[in-house]
């Protein structure tokens, strides 16, 4: 594969942060705080945000707690409710932003088109589709797992006269007033979007594949009282996040534990069949695997939306769209003005680098080393691709509780990578192959017998059923395992041909 060389115009930084969500603002803030303002943040769109800026459809929101959903750091006294919705926490993300003075270091419309890395002088080559090129000691991906929509084919599809969108790119000029509306999928942003379009709609057709577990949803306010409490006494709020993290964390040994998800899933089964008046119906949007294997999703308004005597629950797939209409393979047609595919995001690893060329030491290119399963050093590093960070890699992905936890531990490990390189005056740091295998090793084994491992098919797995999504653990442990660099589990190499980079390069507009 090609491997573009630095020329003179090649843009010369410590670290490249690839990505401007959750991961990638908190991994600018605290190199910030570290001292180090030699480094640029790529991102490919023109703001920052990551999944909330693309999720604006109806009704989106966030199914953790918005006092665990925000930075330890960066602490927002005014959430409005338990769990917000979608326009608050991208506010949270575009506030937090400005206060930490990030915008600078921001290049939007940034797409990376591919990474290469020059063992001699331990430099990543990091190449935009808008043909800059950045050279950087390390790089750090925080382009998350959720960014490319899934959108399945159709035969016919180049026939059908409506409208189909898919729900990470809402249209939200596109009246859905009085539609014949057919929507496909029952995943979390579908139970989200459909109860809110419901009532305007003449006729909602939901196509389920495979129902969900729905289990309640706190919808509480906070109260003036409150949030006037944790501005002026930070300890209650500190108390408030440590309460919600361990409830969350308690949420974990029913997934260890198949008999106590047996239990869970009794009241889950109860709260569809009070809430969905047709027993018929109740049963269809009942599953039959173990909750917990799938994601648990939350809502108040799913299941009593089906009440409505416009929305119809569908168990057909599709055979083929025509001009106005959806044809399902029992033979039955249902009118379309509007598709809407809630079909969730391209979630493996190695399909959403496709397009994304990387390679590392001799011998690595990501893709093939991904070929048969990814795999990462606590979802971080990975062997053959020396000083290349990842946040939300393989197997940090939860169930039950905050990535924002998870991206913390994660940046903070990334900095001590950084710290322990510079102490050894080495180039580049690489994780040994054999402590990346038994990592990982010892990682799936303990999928065995819980929840995740109890026979269902989820987005958490890859073909063959190997889960290389979920933490399998409580996230305190991760937090621990992390909190240092293990100088033994690492090759630090010195490079024969030194090449320092440059100083901060000169700030230009974010939006150029």
């Amino acid at each position: 594969m090609h491997k573009p060389a630095a020329t003179s115009t090649s843009k010369i930084v410590d670290v490249v942060i690839i990505g401007s969500g959750f991961g990638g603002l908190g991994m600018a803030i605290k190199l910030r705080e570290a001292g180090n303002d030699n480094f640029v943040v790529l991102e490919k769109a023109g703001d920052v945000g990551g999944t909330w800026r693309e999720n604006s459809y109806p009704g989106a929101a966030c199914d953790v707690q918005s006092h665990m959903y925000s930075f330890s750091f960066a602490p927002k006294n005014d959430w409005s409710k338990r769990y917000a919705e979608r326009q608050e926490i991208q506010q949270y993300i575009l506030d937090t932003t400005e206060k930490f003075g990030i915008r600078p270091f921001l290049r939007f419309n940034r797409e990376v088109c591919g990474m290469h890395f020059d063992q001699t002088k331990g430099l990543w080559t990091v190449d935009t589709a808008a043909g800059e090129q950045f050279v950087a000691r390390h790089v750090v991906l925080a382009s998350g797992p959720l960014h490319v929509p899934s959108i399945p084919t159709f035969p016919g599809r180049e026939n059908f006269k409506g409208k189909i969108f898919h729900s990470a790119q809402w249209d939200h000029d596109y009246d859905l007033s009085g539609k014949q509306v057919v929507s496909i999928g029952t995943g979390a942003s579908t139970i989200q979007y459909a109860p809110e379009i419901a009532g305007k709609v003449a006729r909602l057709s939901i196509l389920q594949r495979t129902p969900a577990w729905v289990i309640p949803r706190d919808e509480r306010a906070y109260a003036d009282w409150e949030k006037r409490l944790f501005v002026n006494l930070p300890f209650s709020r500190t108390l408030h996040r440590a309460r919600l993290y361990w409830s969350n964390e308690s949420r974990a040994w029913p997934l260890f534990a198949p008999r106590v998800a047996a239990v869970i899933q009794k009241l889950a089964k109860l709260f569809i069949n009070v809430k969905v008046k047709n027993p018929a119906l109740a049963k269809a949007l009942t599953p039959d695997y173990l909750i917990g294997c799938k994601r648990i999703l939350i809502s108040n308004k799913w299941l009593p939306m089906f009440n409505r005597d416009n929305v119809e629950l569908i168990g057909a797939g599709i055979k083929e769209l025509r001009e106005h209409s959806v044809l399902l393979r029992d033979g039955r047609e249902l009118p379309a003005d509007c598709i809407i595919l809630g079909t969730g995001f391209v979630t493996d690893p190695r399909i959403y680098m496709k397009d994304f060329p990387c390679t590392g030491l001799p011998g690595h290119d990501l893709t093939q080393d991904w070929k048969e399963s990814p795999e990462a050093y606590y979802g971080t590093t990975v062997t053959g691709f020396p000083n290349f960070y990842q946040l939300l890699g393989p197997n940090t992905a939860l169930g039950h509780n905050s990535v924002i936890f998870m991206i913390e531990a994660q940046v903070h490990y990334i900095m001590q990578c950084i710290k322990r390189l510079q102490e050894k005056g080495a180039d580049y740091l690489d994780v040994k192959p054999q402590v990346q295998r038994e990592f990982n090793q010892k990682l799936q084994a303990k999928f065995v017998g819980t929840a995740w491992s109890s026979g269902c098919t989820s987005w958490y797995q890859q073909a063959g059923g190997k889960n290389v999504l979920i933490w399998p653990g409580a996230t305190w442990r991760f937090w621990l395992q992390t909190r240092r660099v293990r100088d033994a589990d690492y090759e630090f190499v010195t490079c024969a041909s030194q090449s320092q980079p440059a100083e901060l390069l000169d700030a230009e507009p974010s939006a150029a």
